[in-house]
């Protein structure tokens, strides 16, 4: 920072120690829209950050989400492009944020619209939606958690794994495939079966390790391992999906389908995910549904005629939706 901004962050940083927060906040805005108007898209930003930072550690969150907000919005008059500085500032503020924090919300989704809109990643950069996913899963905060780490840096796999099965000890034995499912199925949704494959590997391992009684068999293949849980047939669905993924076999998909409809049928909200799956990965599409009126219309005129990931329980609202990112 230039001297003239140092002695201004100083000035206003001396505000927030005397308690005066709302004239901190206040004229932190004036002094950065002075810059703003100039065009000093650095001396603004330095301004915004700093002031935030020590708003954040009186713990006066609401002044401070006001302020990295307006950060976020100079990022985009700037056209700054996420790197490691720019996204460096914005996650220093968030990891300052309580979690109690309301105003936290407003700022996450604020920075992960800006990464979309001048990065490369169409549902927002990967490492902003890591840590906000990671901060979330310390906080217990399950949906918030999986929306962001479903669209995260490889390192999410491994914080969803490890959030989805902490969760599931908190439920009945027989519900660990509706909570591996939680992460599985939209990993593979959004393309990411390396993720898929991980999140699969790490949930199994620490069931078989918790569960000493738990019967549990390991079937070797040449290309790859899997654990088969005779009392926990969607558990094993789960895993053979991946391998038939691996393969890239519509018949075997076609298979494991058929084998599994009873316990699929029973479960709210797998359908329609692994319909998605079938088209994505196996090339088959989705039958179409007949209605009369549209097919004599289409037959009289010519033409043709005319998503809710994982859910478990009654109570469990849907996980995270699709956004098209590895």
């Amino acid at each position: 920072m230039s001297s003239k901004v140092d002695r201004i962050v100083a000035r206003l940083q001396e505000k927030i120690t005397d308690g005066d927060y709302y004239e901190a906040q206040q004229q932190t805005r004036v002094a950065a829209s002075r810059y703003i108007k100039q065009k000093n898209w650095d001396s603004a930003i330095d301004i915004l950050h700093n002031v935030a930072q020590s708003l954040l550690k009186a713990q006066q969150g609401g002044s401070a989400s006001d302020l990295c907000i307006m950060m976020v919005d100079v990022y985009k008059q700037a056209e700054t492009k996420p790197d490691a500085t720019s996204k460096g500032r914005l996650l220093t503020c968030l990891r300052l944020f309580q979690a109690a924090e309301p105003t936290r919300k407003k700022f996450i989704q604020e920075m992960m619209g800006w990464s979309a809109k001048f990065g490369e990643y169409p549902a927002g950069d990967p490492e902003l939606h890591h840590v906000a996913g990671s901060i979330y899963a310390e906080e217990h905060e399950p949906y918030e958690a999986e929306r962001h780490l479903v669209i995260g840096t490889k390192d999410s796999a491994e914080v969803l794994a490890k959030m989805e099965y902490t969760w599931y000890k908190e439920s009945d034995a027989h519900t660990a495939p509706h909570y591996a499912a939680r992460a599985i199925l939209p990993y593979l949704l959004v393309g990411n079966v390396r993720a898929a494959n991980t999140t699969y590997r790490l949930f199994t391992s620490s069931l078989s390790s918790d569960n000493a009684g738990l019967n549990v068999q390991d079937v070797s293949t040449a290309s790859s391992d899997i654990r088969i849980f005779p009392s926990l047939p969607l558990l094993n669905f789960l895993g053979l999906l991946l391998l038939a993924i691996q393969r890239g076999s519509p018949e075997v998909f076609r298979g494991l389908l058929s084998k599994y409809a009873t316990q699929i049928n029973e479960v709210d909200g797998w359908a329609e995910p692994l319909e998605m799956i079938g088209q994505m990965y196996f090339g088959i599409q989705k039958p179409r549904q007949s209605n009369p009126l549209m097919d004599m219309m289409s037959g009289l005129f010519g033409g043709g005629a005319g998503g809710a990931p994982p859910q478990r329980r009654q109570g469990i609202r849907d996980g995270p939706a699709p956004a098209g990112l590895d």
